[in-house]
């Protein structure tokens, strides 16, 4: 799992080395002992939240218009697909 400062307790990394999985979160500064994170993981994962954030533009995700979940996906795929026909058409 890779989370950002703000999901930074012992309490979720313990659950998730309990049930087999590896925390990749970094320490706030005020936490004696620091954890760090390989720089590509987290540049991953900022990658990942910045999609998010392009996915919540669009007014009919954000608010979950589409209240049936084939519908919602439909409008998530229809949002994603121009989301990377953007970043496509501006790449040189």
């Amino acid at each position: 799992m890779i989370a950002d400062r703000g999901y930074d307790s012992m309490a979720l990394v313990n659950f998730v080395r309990d049930r087999g999985g590896e925390a990749h979160i970094p320490t706030q500064s005020r936490v004696r002992i620091q954890r760090s994170v390989p720089p590509s993981l987290y540049r991953q994962r900022n990658l990942v939240e910045r999609f998010f954030c392009k996915l919540k533009q669009f007014r009919r995700i954000a608010t979950r218009f589409e209240k049936h979940a084939d519908n919602f996906m439909a409008a998530l795929a229809l949002a994603s697909a121009r989301i990377w026909m953007r970043a496509i058409e501006s790449t040189p």
